[in-house]
């Protein structure tokens, strides 16, 4: 892949000089006669590493052109030329982001000396970009073997390759804004902006305020203009999380803002065009609300285009043993002790209903790696409602008769109790019955701080 200079000047003249003195250098330039031509060639060729751009040009001037490039290509090095020098041009244009100002006649060590360092500058800023990708990419795996998983999996890759707006359906805790960034990140819009709004925590007063922006001295408050989320998250995606709970006033100026393709900040006069994937989500039966009449049909069937259903972590258990190693592993990476987990306390974890779903497991790990003293993770740990609930759906997806070394590893601590109970708390009669020692009862006792309302020896 060849690494190019782009040549944006309306001077034919200076345009063949420059192409010439990098040439002698080994250099590709790519030349543009006006800022929309440069545009253009940015748009068109991913290879260009650096920009030298004329100030003065007719139509659309170099800091006009460079604004533009300094919010859709920010990566970019930019030096700026003219053939008249003027410090107040060159202060501006630094403080937009231009990395150096150059002035006519060139000098010829001069341009080598910058395009070397603009050149460097390019490579780290890619390298940096790219080790910064990795890590996003890793910290929003989506972990689990199960059927499920897998076919989530599976339509991500498929709907990521898209424009297509997607609204994701499900409980609070299974992953939602999880599935919108792999979305984002393995689409073409990857490199750009991902913009999570959160609906539900923004007053009414304030969305259009937020989504859309304001100027200065709009409403009481407005200090200062304000870019809203919409434009953040211009060639990029824009997750609007709780779109349930966005009220009829809001979800009007969402609807007119995607048919559109322009917003319109509070106070402002002139419409800005942007172009945003919309990715929604929400947890609540938007049907439901619809017939209710607290949800607009029209904006729904413009959000759900491609529907994708999350299903709750109790549908789909055979993802809970990996999602727990995963959570040991992160939290370990953010100093937390490591330590094990029992297979009988996996076993109590895949039998609980986890109302919370993924966000509830990810707190209880981390709870147990806090609190937990030894190194490994017993079911006597768990806490008492999971071992409770736990429990009883684990006697009731298991055989009816079940033996001793079975039940231990099952969940021995429960095991222990209920017999205990059904003999009276008698330790010599239970022991007999289920067809262990009296000694190691009371180990059994000990290790899992079992205490009795009264016990009988």
């Amino acid at each position: 892949m060849t690494n190019k200079i782009l040549i944006i000047d309306d001077d034919s003249k200076i345009r063949k000089t420059l192409q010439d003195l990098l040439a002698d250098k080994g250099l590709t330039a790519l030349l543009a006669d006006s800022g929309k031509a440069g545009l253009a060639l940015l748009k068109q060729d991913k290879c260009i590493q650096t920009i030298l751009l004329d100030i003065w040009m007719d139509s659309m001037s170099g800091i006009e052109v460079l604004q533009i490039i300094k919010k859709d290509y920010p990566h970019i090095p930019v030096i700026m030329i003219s053939g008249h020098g003027n410090i107040e041009l060159a202060v501006q244009a630094l403080k937009i982001g231009a990395y150096d100002f150059l002035e006519k006649p060139f000098s010829v060590d001069k341009i080598y000396h910058l395009l070397n360092h603009t050149c460097q500058s390019y490579q780290l800023k890619k390298e940096n970009k790219n080790l910064k990708n990795y890590l996003i990419k890793d910290k929003y795996l989506i972990i689990g073997k199960s059927k499920a998983t897998k076919d989530i999996i599976k339509n991500i890759n498929t709907i990521a390759k898209t424009n297509s707006r997607v609204i994701i359906l499900g409980e609070n805790g299974t992953g939602k804004e999880l599935i919108a960034r792999q979305i984002h990140l393995n689409s073409a819009r990857a490199e750009k902006p991902f913009i999570a709004v959160n609906c539900a925590a923004i007053p009414d007063t304030l969305i259009e305020s937020e989504l859309f922006g304001h100027e200065k001295g709009s409403f009481t408050g407005a200090f200062e203009k304000t870019i809203g989320k919409f434009e953040q998250a211009n060639q990029g995606t824009l997750f609007l999380d709780e779109i349930g709970d966005m009220s009829l006033n809001a979800q009007s100026k969402v609807l007119r803002a995607l048919d559109d393709q322009k917003i319109q900040p509070v106070g402002g006069k002139e419409h800005i065009r942007v172009d945003v994937r919309v990715i929604s989500a929400t947890n609540k039966d938007l049907q439901d609300l619809i017939t209710q009449g607290l949800f607009r049909e029209d904006l729904y069937y413009r959000l759900a285009i491609i529907p994708i259903k999350l299903p709750p972590l109790r549908n789909r258990k055979d993802d809970i043993a990996l999602l727990v190693d995963y959570f040991i592993k992160e939290f370990v990476k953010q100093s937390l002790p490591a330590k094990k987990i029992s297979q009988s306390a996996i076993k109590l974890l895949q039998a609980y209903d986890w109302p919370g779903n993924v966000r509830e497991l990810k707190n209880t790990v981390e709870r147990l790696l806090i609190l937990v003293e030894e190194n490994e993770i017993l079911p006597s740990h768990l806490g008492e409602e999971l071992q409770k609930n736990g429990a009883t759906k684990l006697v009731n997806t298991t055989k009816q008769h079940v033996n001793f070394k079975e039940a231990k590893a099952l969940f021995e601590r429960d095991y222990f109790i209920a017999n205990l109970k059904k003999y009276d708390w008698n330790i010599s009669e239970t022991a007999k019955k289920i067809g262990v020692v009296r000694s190691y009862l009371h180990i059994i006792i000990k290790k899992y701080d079992i205490i009795p309302p009264n016990f009988k020896d």
